[in-house]
């Protein structure tokens, strides 16, 4: 088989489990495991972005374990993996209904290979999707993440951030405060640096996962084998991140502005005020951690994802 007919064979196969998954069925379960593989790093990652107390990645690793014991590295994961399932369904769910629509609208058909700027298009559709129910979801992560009181079993010195106790006792008290101080529009505090991360990103990120299966689904097949999938995915992911993490040192330093005095007015102000003090580096704090995560973490959820749509499509030749 040519290139060209293994390539529109292959998204044919995968547009004909479009029914179900379009509405955001079955991709939920790319879930839970994926966000605890990275969390202790997203932990790090956060604190480096939002606080100036550590030298550098290492630093910071041995001052939470110290402090902190393991549980310093999971604070706040509980709401993540809980609502992971939901920020997949609207992500890929979005992504594939756009990528059918622009199909039918260009082609007449969804059973054709997609342009691939329908499928960067799609992507960023999927991005302002997902931002507007992963709002509140990651600012409550990254306040909890940032509370550094000690463990009960910690005996080093105490400094004033250590002698202070927690603000927020979970995720659910985490939300209650932030609508009782800051209102509703509080807990969506920084959604438009979100907005700027991952609108045109997850385009880029389908787009590149989109590319990378295609170069590396061998030739008479009609899809990826695991492998494949897992590097195309962590090709991916580490595309997003590498583009992504300016704009994620600007988000959650602003989703850390409500905690106490407000020093930022906006996005352009934040930019400003981050650039004068610490110059271009502070653009590219915790892109190494970002790397490093990117690649497990999107493997395995594309593998995730290419099996639900294995499973489904099975469904879908029974019925």
């Amino acid at each position: 088989m040519c290139k060209n007919g293994r390539q529109m064979q292959f998204h044919q196969n995968e547009n004909r489990s479009q029914g179900r998954l379009g509405r955001g069925q079955g991709v939920s379960d790319r879930g839970g495991l994926a966000t605890a593989v990275g969390y202790p790093l997203d932990t790090i990652k956060v604190r480096i972005q939002t606080q100036h107390m550590y030298s550098g990645v290492w630093h910071c690793i041995q001052s939470t374990y110290q402090r902190e014991k393991v549980y310093g590295f999971y604070k706040g994961m509980a709401l993540p993996v809980l609502s992971v399932s939901v920020c997949g369904s609207v992500c890929f769910g979005t992504y594939r209904n756009c990528l059918n629509f622009l199909s039918h609208l260009r082609q007449s058909s969804s059973e054709v290979k997609p342009a691939r700027l329908d499928v960067f298009i799609a992507g960023c559709s999927a991005g302002t999707a997902e931002a507007v129910v992963f709002a509140p979801i990651d600012l409550i992560k990254i306040r909890q993440q940032n509370q550094t009181h000690p463990h009960q079993s910690y005996q080093g010195p105490l400094s004033r951030d250590l002698l202070s106790k927690p603000k927020y006792r979970g995720s659910i008290h985490c939300l209650i405060t932030v609508i009782k101080e800051e209102g509703v529009l509080g807990l969506y505090r920084g959604i438009t640096a979100l907005w700027l991360r991952d609108i045109p990103c997850f385009g880029l990120y389908f787009l590149v996962y989109s590319i990378f299966t295609e170069w590396l689904t061998p030739q008479g097949q009609h899809k990826p084998d695991g492998t494949a999938t897992l590097l195309a995915g962590g090709c991916a992911g580490m595309t997003y991140w590498t583009l992504a993490t300016p704009m994620d040192v600007m988000k959650s330093r602003m989703q850390m502005d409500g905690m106490g005095q407000q020093r930022y007015s906006g996005v352009l102000n934040c930019i400003r005020e981050s650039f004068r003090q610490e110059g271009t580096r502070v653009f590219f704090k915790g892109l190494s951690l970002n790397c490093v995560r990117a690649f497990p973490v999107n493997g395995l959820t594309f593998v995730i994802y290419e099996t639900v749509l294995a499973f489904l499509r099975k469904i879908n030749l029974k019925d």
